[in-house]
């Protein structure tokens, strides 16, 4: 009141106004409050006839707002009821998401909802085992994600469908999807992991090794279960080998790590015997032999029942290497087959008085392979008829048929 009365309080001032032959005079407060209110008048009645004239663009507005929110709803509620298992409800609710999706005006959100909704409605789909109706869903997603591409998710449906053609056992298929991938997403690890299920699915070990290895050079594996995955892997490279040549190919693609594991090199030893390449086989073993006491008592044991089979054409030099080992501490089960591998390898040169007593342990080892067992105790009746002791002849022959 007292600022309204000190500004207001002098009325000096006169404003005419003049129109035709009127006059009208009004004080200068008077007049500031009449210019005051016509504004507002204008500008009230300005914005009610905007907000008239925009009523159904706003209306259209709201209303897609709420379809917006309901699609939403139901999309969370489709993802909760494929993660508790409940499909048939999954599936619904992606319907009823797609549904939503065809009533809308096109806005931003429109393309992702609708692809995330079809790649729930298309593993519900699988896991109900629906393959025509998962195929269905699978193309719209596809079409889709044209889209959408550079946008997140875009490559979604193709390593769903990777997955899928994975878990339907069709490695081809599983390939073409996965070479469909743009070059960035194709070294995704999960990708990469897709990609060796399916090169081991389809047998091409040669690229399932390559592909585990980059997958452990990136650390996608436990540390404790990469040497035997890689391990796996490359002796079924070394497996599909079928002759020599092959195997020696084989061996040369693998790595300098590789060679020095030995139970690996027993399996490519153990596989050059079976391809009539024993020579190649006991030189790829040869470095792990000179360092044996450095080996674990399994690792020595798998390197001396490979020799076992590989001892075809065994050389002289073998000789002092098997003395050797069978000076080595006993710890068991290695000892024996140490002692086989070295009795027959005395045997295979002829010295059968040097290989009787280590033909003998490995006969009387009930922890050595039955085959082993049999083989030392035909060698044993072998020497028993050179030196014309038939019954101890006969008496080893009994006990090899003895064994299963």
């Amino acid at each position: 009141a007292v600022v309204a009365a000190t500004t207001l309080g002098t009325n000096d001032g006169l404003v005419s106004v003049a129109w035709g032959g009127w006059r009208a005079d009004l004080s200068l407060n008077l007049f500031i409050l009449v210019v005051l209110g016509a504004c507002f008048l204008i500008m009230g009645a300005t914005r009610a006839i905007d907000s008239l004239l925009t009523l159904p663009t706003r209306a259209a507005e709201w209303r897609a707002l709420q379809r917006e929110r309901a699609a939403q709803r139901a999309l969370r509620e489709a993802h909760l009821e494929f993660a508790a298992a409940r499909y048939l409800r999954a599936q619904r609710a992606a319907e009823k998401v797609l549904g939503f999706s065809r009533a809308w005006r096109p806005i931003p959100e429109a393309d992702e909802i609708s692809l995330m909704a079809l790649l729930v409605l298309a593993s519900s789909l699988h896991r109900l085992q629906d393959r025509e109706g998962r195929q269905r869903a699978l193309d719209d997603a596809l079409a889709l994600a044209g889209h959408v591409k550079g946008r997140p998710g875009a490559e979604a449906p193709l390593l769903r469908a990777a997955e899928w053609a994975l878990e339907d056992r069709d490695a081809t298929l599983a390939h073409r999807w996965l070479e469909a991938l743009p070059p960035g997403v194709a070294r995704r690890t999960h990708a990469l992991r897709l990609k060796l299920q399916a090169t081991r699915l389809s047998g091409q070990h040669a690229e399932a090794l390559k592909t585990a290895r980059l997958l452990a050079k990136h650390q996608a594996f436990p540390t404790t279960a990469t040497p035997g995955l890689l391990r796996s892997l490359c002796m079924q490279v070394l497996e599909a080998a079928q002759d020599g040549e092959q195997l020696r190919q084989a061996w040369a693609t693998l790595e300098p790590a590789d060679r020095r594991d030995a139970l690996l090199v027993a399996h490519a030893a153990r596989r050059a015997a079976r391809l009539g390449a024993a020579a190649d086989g006991r030189a790829w073993a040869r470095p792990l032999w000179d360092r044996l006491p450095e080996l674990s008592a399994d690792e020595r044991s798998a390197l001396a029942l490979a020799l076992c089979e590989g001892l075809e054409g065994v050389g002289p030099e073998w000789l002092a290497p098997m003395e050797n080992a069978l000076g080595l501490a006993p710890d068991g089960a290695s000892t024996s087959a140490l002692a086989a591998a070295a009795g027959m390898t005395f045997a295979a040169r002829g010295l059968w008085g040097r290989a009787a007593a280590p033909l003998e342990r490995a006969a009387r080892a009930p922890e050595l392979p039955g085959g082993v067992r049999r083989r030392a105790w035909r060698l044993l009746a072998q020497a028993a008829q050179g030196s014309g002791d038939e019954h101890r002849a006969l008496d080893c022959e009994h006990e090899a048929s003895r064994i299963d």
